[in-house]
């Protein structure tokens, strides 16, 4: 069984590297999957705590990490869709 284990966190390790790495490159088009991507790794780094005998790091990791700051970043990345509204002034010519 242990070989069982040892090819999950193998796989577990490649998986994070890829999705960090995937997350860092993607360009200013992409930022909606880049941040898809950082909760992804939230959740994996969770995964990756549990299986390092740290729960407690584990709950905060995909609370804090994944969840508060993965929607946050979602609503600001809706903010910047938006198109800017200016405000009219009336003392321009």
């Amino acid at each position: 069984m242990n070989g069982w284990l040892l090819a999950f966190d193998v796989l577990l390790l490649v998986t994070l590297v890829w999705v960090a790495w995937r997350a860092l490159a993607q360009t200013e088009t992409g930022l909606f999957r880049a941040v898809v991507l950082f909760i992804a790794f939230g959740l994996l780094l969770a995964l990756a705590w549990v299986r390092l005998s740290a729960p407690d790091l584990a709950l905060a990791e995909a609370a804090i990490g994944a969840g508060i700051t993965g929607a946050l970043l979602l609503v600001t990345l809706a903010r910047l869709a938006r198109p800017r509204e200016r405000p009219d002034r009336e003392d321009e010519p």
